[in-house]
């Protein structure tokens, strides 16, 4: 068939080189037309039984072939029967009257108009863009959209852009602010706009058909001016984009079209007046029967790389990205497969990368977390209505309740933590809404938190807390308990407080005292017996009071003279022995119970210190005992020693059954010259808060409550063990 079709194409070409040849083997031409087309109809039909037979036993490529063959007929036939007609118009109505000199003419001044119009609107915009840069020689930053958005105006551009030197958007109006990517100029583009001042360029008249009308732009790059420039000041780039006129675009197309269509016609005259009449008939035969036979028989070369995309399709929809089969023929569908095994390859690397990042992004979740979860601090991540998204275990362990069951739920929620959350929500509705106004990015604030619960240990928690705003609109919450912070600056100030009042306070009482009872000797025998009753009984009362000052001023001075705690391996259990046989008195106030864990490892401590801990928490126990227990239930004192192995932690508790600690005195217990009792000093528990902390011990003060009952008080304090002697 191949040899038969250049046979015929030579000899009508020889034949239309010379029309005497033409005529003279025009009816044998035409016979052999004849006969090539009935030979390529019978193969047509041959192969068209073939590939019925096929398609009926559902051979996967038959609807293909028949789809390829259908394809090709119609590619074959339309095209030939079109140029057939329009071959036959130009012959008969005369090729040579298409191409005139004033034609051409007019086109090539068309086409130079258009170009020249084009010129002069780059040229004009670029100009007006150079200038709209002065405007933006003084505007910040931040600032810069409300200056862009005027330059838009008065340029009647489609698209402004301000770009620093490093091609980083800073800010844009138009289009560029609907667009999460938008394109950025070259590094070029930015050294010829700094060098130039202005660059300008046309884009989108490459483009085809009517995308190059709605394309087509004039793009401006500007280097912008600062009035502020110096050594260290960066450049700036204004970048403006114009819409180009549909109709001065479509006209412009239209008339390069024409130009270019009306040159190539004009090489190609002599041709066309000697192959379209003599080759048209057998062309068109050819065209069409060729195009059908070889769709038949291309469709198996077609078929096969095809079977081997579709077996790969179905292995990569099943998940399996092992390596694929790959033709290695030179053809498009051979380099399909091989891309096709390229690609497969690629998604297998892909999902070994994406793998290797997810176990990355775990590890850093991971190590993030366990920061977190080490942090000494509290962090609290809320939603814009407060509710908890997640926190960290120093959160829990600050407020003392259980955030990870509250995941989900308002802050407001938690037992205690009600006005917490109220003033935390006020914080962050103030700080958002004066935040554009003040220009910060967080807030802090100091809050004082009561126990959460009755009966828990400890008492007023003062946090310093720092809110921001995360994205998406969370809010985040970091805050830390400072509460040892301000009790220390607190037994500081009262140190001082006790060491001046020692100084001021005793130095007079003893004169005091001397001079009443010089004047007592002075006077006596002196006045009637009446008055000298009377004068017995004002010295004594100066005497008393006196001494009970002196004594005042005593333990003020011992509070604010506690030497520092010399720290060695101590036995708690034997000192508490020592110490409770002095309260083994049958006429002791309260009997004292001795629960002692023989596990106790020895502790870090100053024996001395330590002792007095001891007295003092008894005594206090035993007095508390004597307050409204009388009547009700026996009085009891319970002394407590306990070995915590996971926290590595000696606890020493001491408890009673009186009336407990009244809520205004839980929350400031530990302070100097707060008491219950009538003839205290309100020093014992400081003095014992003092000690804790010279040995670095957690001292815990609450109510005991059973059945929503106080059933008395407690006092822990926790000891770190001996290291050297433990190991």
């Amino acid at each position: 068939m191949v040899a038969i079709g250049l046979v015929l194409m030579f000899l009508l070409t020889q034949a239309t080189n010379n029309r005497e040849l033409y005529e003279r083997y025009y009816g044998r031409l035409f016979i052999l037309n004849v006969v090539v087309a009935a030979l390529l109809l019978a193969v047509i039909a041959w192969m068209a039984i073939r590939l019925t037979l096929r398609l009926r036993r559902g051979k996967f490529g038959s609807r293909l072939l028949v789809k390829l063959a259908a394809i090709f007929a119609l590619v074959g036939f339309v095209p030939g029967l079109l140029i057939y007609v329009v071959s036959y118009q130009f012959v008969s109505r005369s090729i040579e009257s298409w191409f005139d000199v004033k034609v051409e003419s007019a086109l090539d001044a068309g086409v130079g108009l258009g170009r020249a119009t084009l010129d002069t609107l780059s040229n004009d915009l670029a100009s007006k863009t150079r200038a709209a840069t002065s405007q933006l020689a003084d505007v910040p930053n931040a600032t810069a959209g409300l200056t862009l958005e005027r330059i838009r105006d008065q340029l009647a551009a489609s698209d402004v852009v301000l770009w620093d030197a490093s091609g980083h958007l800073i800010a844009g109006v138009g289009q560029s602010r609907f667009d999460l990517n938008p394109e950025r100029p070259g590094n070029q583009q930015l050294r010829n706009a700094r060098s130039q001042r202005v660059v300008s360029q046309i884009e989108g008249l490459e483009d085809v058909g009517s995308a190059a009308v709605t394309n087509a732009r004039i793009k401006v790059i500007a280097l912008a001016n600062s009035s502020s420039m110096g050594l260290l000041a960066e450049p700036r780039f204004l970048q403006v984009t114009q819409i180009l006129p549909p109709a001065l675009v479509a006209n412009a197309i239209a008339v390069q079209e024409a130009n270019r269509e009306y040159q190539e016609r004009a090489l190609a005259r002599d041709g066309l007046r000697r192959m379209y009449i003599g080759t048209l008939t057998l062309s068109l035969f050819l065209a069409m029967f060729g195009a059908v036979l070889l769709a038949v028989l291309l469709g198996n070369q077609l078929a096969r790389p095809l079977l081997v995309l579709a077996e790969g399709v179905r292995q990569v929809a099943a998940g399996d990205l092992t390596p694929k089969a790959a033709l290695q023929g030179k053809d498009e569908l051979g380099g399909l497969t091989r891309s096709f095994a390229d690609m497969t390859q690629q998604l297998a690397d892909a999902r070994a990368a994406v793998n290797r990042s997810m176990d990355q992004v775990d590890a850093s979740r991971a190590n993030l977390q366990t920061i977190l979860d080490n942090l000494t601090a509290g962090v609290i991540v809320l939603d814009a209505h407060g509710m908890i998204q997640s926190s960290n275990p120093g959160a829990t362990r600050i407020l003392r309740a259980p955030l990870a069951a509250f995941e989900g739920r308002p802050l407001a929620d938690i037992p205690g933590l009600e006005d917490f959350a109220r003033s935390v929500q006020a914080h962050f509705d103030a700080f958002l809404r004066g935040r554009m106004e003040h220009g910060v990015d967080h807030w802090q604030q100091s809050f004082e938190l009561n126990a959460a619960q009755p009966g828990s240990p400890h008492n007023a928690i003062t946090l310093v807390a720092r809110g921001a705003e995360l994205p998406g609109a969370s809010r985040l919450l970091v805050f830390d308990d400072i509460s040892e912070i301000v009790s220390a600056q607190r037994a500081q100030a009262w140190g001082e407080v006790a060491r001046r009042l020692a100084h001021e306070i005793k130095n007079p009482l003893t004169p005091i005292q001397l001079s009443a009872e010089r004047l007592e000797m002075k006077l006596t025998g002196k006045v009637a017996a009446p008055e000298q009753a009377l004068l017995a009984k004002s010295v004594k009362t100066i005497v008393d009071q006196v001494d009970a000052m002196k004594r005042l001023v005593n333990e003020f001075r011992d509070y604010a003279r506690l030497p520092a705690a010399e720290l060695r391996p101590l036995d708690l259990n034997a000192l508490i022995g020592d110490v409770v046989h002095l309260y083994e008195s049958e006429h002791a106030p309260a009997p004292v119970h001795v629960e002692l864990d023989a596990a106790c490892p020895l502790i870090r401590g100053d024996g001395q210190q330590i002792r007095q801990v001891v007295h003092n928490l008894l005594q206090n126990a035993q007095d508390a005992t004597q307050t409204g227990a009388a009547g009700q239930r026996r009085a009891r004192v319970t002394i407590r020693t306990q070995w915590l192995a996971p926290a590595q932690q000696v606890r020493l508790t001491v408890q009673d059954n009186g009336p407990g600690f009244p809520e205004h005195i839980l929350n400031r217990a530990f302070e100097p010259y707060v008491t219950t009792k009538a003839k205290g000093t309100g020093l014992g528990l400081a003095v014992v808060k003092k000690i804790a902390d010279e040995h670095g011990a957690r001292i815990d003060l609450s109510n005991r409550v059973v059945d929503g009952v106080v059933q008395g008080a407690q006092v822990s304090l926790s000891f770190a063990i001996d290291s050297t002697a433990s190991g």
